[in-house]
């Protein structure tokens, strides 16, 4: 196993080495709802995405702003687990921030991404830019980590 001695590195490197993250938003009923969105993200600290706003997972996010996230290098071994765990509170970018955060959001996108523009996600657009920001982040540390006495998959507390 090679994880970073540096937990906090280990959640940069899995948040700059994925391009979805799965957002959990809770529904009207209650119930956990969990989408896999594109994301791209300001200083480990603001996670963009963009959405209808008729999307169940937007509608959620109107209705109750706090949601969880995961980001997860899916590739490794069995055992080598790599995560990211994000609290945060998520919201549509009003229109009037539209500028800003477009530049900050779409500053760099990976190949075959759109750099979207305030007019192309207000008014009658279809899309919205939603934004999440973190107040607490865990990385996924596997049992067999040597910093992990229990030989049990733990979660540890990071500032990235």
């Amino acid at each position: 196993m090679s994880l970073p001695e540096d937990l906090d590195e280990l959640a940069r490197s899995v948040i700059d080495g994925n391009r979805y993250l799965v957002l959990g938003t809770s529904g009207d009923d209650h119930r956990p709802r969990v989408s896999p969105v594109y994301f791209t993200h300001a200083g480990y600290r603001t996670f963009y995405w963009v959405s209808s706003p008729e999307a169940r997972h937007s509608r959620n996010v109107a209705a109750r702003p706090e949601v969880a996230i995961v980001i997860y290098d899916s590739s490794v071994e069995i055992g080598e687990g790599r995560a990211v765990y994000i609290d945060a509170a998520a919201s549509i970018a009003p229109d009037d921030e539209l500028p800003w955060r477009c530049a900050e959001a779409f500053a760099e996108v990976d190949p075959g991404a759109m750099r979207l523009r305030p007019e192309q996600l207000s008014g009658d657009a279809d899309w919205r830019l939603y934004h999440a920001d973190a107040t607490g982040w865990e990385v996924h540390l596997p049992g067999r980590d040597p910093r992990n006495g229990t030989g049990t998959d733990t979660r540890r507390r990071v500032t990235p």
